[in-house]
């Protein structure tokens, strides 16, 4: 404004025109609506699914995760489990059948989790004489639920920790049961206190109990689409880790077979190593999941996180994008950023590919504002530097910016689009736009000290400078939108329809004039140049990417050594 009013003496309404016309083209006004009405319309298609957003975010993390954590109860299998057997170990203890005490022992706890509710539905209809005189209820912590009956204490619990140093005299019956797919649980009289901290007394094994999750229908389905979209799939369960591993394998994830024991990872050190090292992690505690989350974020994934309990929710809060079942523990579905309302993970897929969608079509149809924000940044300084009027007015931007950006974007946003995420979208996009914008700089500017040159009126350079960028804009439509196909057939011809309609026929909304003979000669030369111009610049600009990305890499590689 300055330069117009002050120092080339404009009035004052010429002077905030112009000043209209290059700051409207420096704001990308369209792209922040664009970016709303795309996730709100994948908000309502995944509504549609019964899927629920918490966090809009979580739509673009979700499309950009590297590794999916999953629980094994749950998600790689339905949430209820059903006994497979019970296998004692002696006929009786203490003057009852070991059924009895364990009927005993499972009708005093309250059916708080699915195991639990999987005895008590086994011994439904059994008759329980015995009855209790403490009850402690299971913990994630000490993997062991307690009873005291008729002056004795009983525990039920993960064989690991209820016999503590006797497990190695029984591991290989154990394991052998685990192989198979089964939770096995151990119920033991114990010896000592039941204070609801870690055990310290003997454990007598009585019985073996064996349970089992039938696998999610479409589970196979789901992780191999993951496996061919390249998310690497960890699963991290606090059961036995053979058990998972079995489970994890007849699920169809690939190298089920690197398991580890969580347990025996003691420090910070042994759970990041075995962040990237294992793929099936069991025995794991609250905390360790929050830690390997943690571990998995520090190597630089984006990492997702599904689960549906309570011992869920710390690496729930700490995964770039949370996941919760819905017929999970309600603390899990509101930390979560998304809640599967049907339970069903094979509803993933569609969820990463709605993610996709939007992230990819933003991407792309950011670059058509970027192309108008960077020529027309460039373009105002080039007018202050050269002491010249800027060339184009407020509604000559309106009509470039509808045609060739805000229509076209729009109806690109809202297309399919399943390609995976990669690099950064702000370089991405800039990369995509800044060829045609140079473009545009180059060629209006050129123009506009050849037209002053030859005399030619600013109303005339206005309206040549009009065409020109609107030219170049179609032609990065066209790059942007391609590979064509009938839609973007229809979508540019119409564009370019409209455009013409409006300046053959309502010009004079558009401030569009009538051009000279001389500036028409000029205009001509100067379209013809803007086809090798930006296919040079874009040449140009992919070369220079391919050479500042080897730089990056070798700078990156002598640091590491």
């Amino acid at each position: 404004f300055i330069q117009q009013y002050v120092i080339s003496g404009n009035d004052l309404k010429n002077s905030v025109t112009s000043m209209v016309a290059s700051v409207i083209g420096m704001i990308p006004e369209g792209l922040y609506l664009m970016a709303t009405v795309a996730m709100a319309v994948s908000a309502a298609r995944l509504a549609s699914r019964q899927v629920l957003i918490h966090n809009m975010k979580c739509i673009e993390t979700l499309a950009r995760v590297d590794v999916l954590c999953v629980d094994k109860t749950g998600t790689i299998t339905e949430p209820r489990m059903c006994v497979q057997e019970i296998r004692p170990l002696t006929e009786a203890y203490e003057g009852h059948s070991v059924n009895e005490w364990l009927a005993a022992f499972v009708r005093a706890q309250a059916a708080d989790n699915i195991t639990m509710e999987a005895l008590q539905e086994y011994y439904r209809e059994e008759q329980v004489m015995l009855r209790p005189q403490a009850v402690q209820g299971f913990s994630s912590k000490t993997k062991y639920s307690g009873v005291q009956i008729a002056g004795h204490s009983f525990v039920l619990g993960a064989p690991e920790f209820v016999l503590r140093d006797d497990y190695a005299v029984q591991e290989a019956t154990i394991s052998d049961y685990a192989a198979r797919g089964c939770r096995v649980l151990v119920f033991a009289a114990y010896d000592g206190v039941l204070d609801g901290g870690a055990l310290t007394g003997r454990a007598t094994s009585l019985a073996y109990v064996m349970l089992a999750n039938p696998i999610r229908e479409g589970a196979k389905e789901t992780f191999a689409y993951f496996a061919r979209q390249g998310v690497q799939v960890r699963v991290i369960s606090g059961d036995n880790p053979v058990t998972v591993a079995e489970v994890a394998a007849q699920a169809g994830i690939a190298n089920a077979g690197r398991y580890i024991d969580a347990s025996t990872l003691r420090t910070p050190a042994d759970l990041a190593n075995a962040a990237t090292k294992y793929v099936v992690f069991g025995r794991v505690t609250p905390d360790q999941k929050r830690a390997l989350v943690r571990a998995m974020k520090a190597k630089g994934e984006t990492v997702a996180m599904t689960g549906d309990g309570v011992n869920d929710v710390l690496a729930l809060k700490d995964a770039d994008c949370s996941i919760a079942m819905a017929s999970g523990s309600e603390a899990a579905s509101q930390v979560a950023q998304l809640v599967l309302m049907d339970s069903d993970f094979s509803k993933m897929p569609a969820v990463v590919a709605e993610g996709r969608r939007v992230v990819n079509n933003i991407e792309r149809t950011a670059s058509l504002f970027l192309v108008k924000n960077i020529f027309s940044m460039l373009l105002s300084l080039f007018s202050v530097c050269m002491v010249l009027e800027y060339p184009l007015e407020p509604a000559q931007i309106s009509l470039i910016s509808m045609f060739t950006i805000g229509i076209p974007g729009f109806i690109m946003s809202l297309e399919p689009n399943k390609e995976r995420i990669q690099g950064s979208f702000l370089s991405k996009v800039i990369r995509k736009a800044l060829p045609a914008g140079l473009t545009d700089f180059l060629v209006v500017s050129a123009m506009v000290i050849f037209c002053k040159e030859f005399a030619v009126n600013e109303a005339d350079v206005s309206t040549a400078c009009t065409i020109i960028v609107a030219i170049v804009g179609f032609m990065i439509l066209y790059r942007i939108a391609s590979p064509m196909n009938r839609l973007h057939w229809i979508m540019l011809i119409g564009v370019i329809a409209g455009w013409l309609f409006c300046v053959m026929e309502i010009s004079h909304l558009f401030a569009i004039n009538s051009i000279s003979k001389q500036c028409a000669m000029l205009l001509i030369v100067f379209a013809m140049l803007t086809e090798p111009l930006l296919r040079y610049l874009s040449l140009l600009v992919e070369k220079a990417t391919r050479l500042f990305r080897s730089l990056r890499k070798r700078y990156a590689r002598e640091a590491r050594e």
